[in-house]
């Protein structure tokens, strides 16, 4: 199995990228969020998912940990298939896919092309107890408040000329690292000091 794959990269577009290792190519499909994250990257580390067929071996990449395994999670729901997973991750962030899955938030997965009320029924019914196991049993509200945090502050954040993706990955760091933050001003603050360094 793959874990992953360091290297240059080579060639980038919305839905995969090219991955140069030891002078070997590799087409690894990624999602738009992963995309946001690597706005100007050159050199890049991509955790891997490798799905095998009999007529082909197909790469996943991701650059957080927690996009790979809800990934792995919706690809485990019967009749969600690897394309309809990256659509989802592309639609939605983790976390808004999360929320809903927790919040069992059916209008929200409309959104998702190719993912009807039952499919959404279906990933809300297998994934609630794993998703809520893998977040350490966040409460809903939490995850929920969480939310309107990264959003005010992302919003702030963006207008003071910080780009998305350099924003997005320290709100996440933040909020998974320090329980202790109740209010977007204190996050906008704690993110200014980051994106300083």
């Amino acid at each position: 199995m793959i874990t992953y794959i360091k290297g240059n990269l080579t060639f980038k577009n919305p839905t995969f990228v090219v991955v140069e290792a030891g002078g070997i190519g590799y087409h690894i499909h990624i999602s738009l969020h992963t995309y946001a994250q690597l706005e100007k990257a050159e050199q890049v580390k991509l955790l891997t998912h490798l799905q095998i067929k009999e007529d082909a071996h197909t790469l996943f990449g991701f650059v957080e940990e927690s996009e790979r395994s809800l990934f792995r999670l919706l690809i485990s729901v019967s009749g969600v298939g690897t394309a309809t997973a990256q659509i989802a991750l592309s639609t939605l962030t983790p976390d808004q896919l999360r929320s809903a899955i927790i919040g069992e938030d059916v209008e929200t997965f409309n959104r998702i092309k190719g993912v009807g009320p039952k499919t959404a029924k279906r990933i809300i019914l297998d994934l609630k107890d794993k998703v809520l196991k893998d977040s350490g049993d966040t409460p809903i509200l939490g995850t929920i408040q969480d939310n309107t945090l990264r959003e005010e502050a992302l919003s702030a954040l963006l207008a003071l000329g910080f780009a998305r993706p350099q924003v997005q990955r320290a709100l996440n760091r933040l909020l998974r690292e320090q329980g202790s933050i109740t209010s977007a001003e204190q996050l906008i603050k704690q993110a200014l000091r980051e994106l300083a360094n």
